[in-house]
Formats: C-alpha cells, structure tokens, sequence
C-alpha cells in the first residue's frame, strides 16, 4: 500500500465539501483540500474556454483508487472529470502513518 495524491476540478459554484466530507468518512481518503478561486484555460469541443475552478488535492492509498474513482465520478459535476493520481516520494514519518491509517479501510 502506498500513499498518492489524486487531483481534481469541479466548477467555481459546485459545493465540494459534502463530496469531500463522504470521501474521508469512507475512509476513501485520509483528507481532502479543498482550494477555491482556480482560473483554468482549457481546449474543450474545440474552442479555448476559461473558467473559476475549484481543485480538490485528495490524500489517499493507492489500495482505494477504484473505489475512490467510482465515487468521485458518481458524485462529479464534469462530462469528464479529471482523475490525475500522483505518487508521494517522500513524506515526514508521522505524517505517513496518520495518512495510511486514515486511509485503510
């Protein structure tokens, strides 16, 4: 079992703090951060769009990747929800133990 970092967008107005309170409550994630006031510039259908984003740093194993996958896209505002999952090299001992233990289901 090892700890990763999946990162998300949801719209400006989508209230992500149930979505993420359910996460840790399942025990999908040790934490999820919440980081409002994001200008995103993307090529969507074509055409360069930019708009207010919300971007979620989820804190988790990467034991709970499908499920944590399946409930971020049940609950996801997007057609396409971003899913990036990133490795953590290194993290402090404590900080490590609390993240896998809060993440283990």
């Amino acid at each position: 079992m090892n700890a990763v970092i999946v990162l998300t967008t949801v719209t400006a107005d989508f209230d992500a703090r149930p979505l993420a309170r359910e996460l840790v409550e399942q025990r999908l994630a040790a934490c999820v951060d919440i980081i409002a006031g994001v200008t995103s510039i993307y090529r969507w259908k074509e055409s360069i769009t930019q708009d207010g984003e919300q971007i979620l740093v989820i804190k988790t194993v990467d034991d709970n990747l499908h499920d944590l996958r399946e409930a971020l896209f049940a609950r996801h505002p997007y057609e396409v929800p971003e899913f990036v999952v990133l490795p953590i090299a290194s993290m402090s001992d404590a900080y490590g133990a609390w993240l896998l233990e809060s993440a283990s289901r």
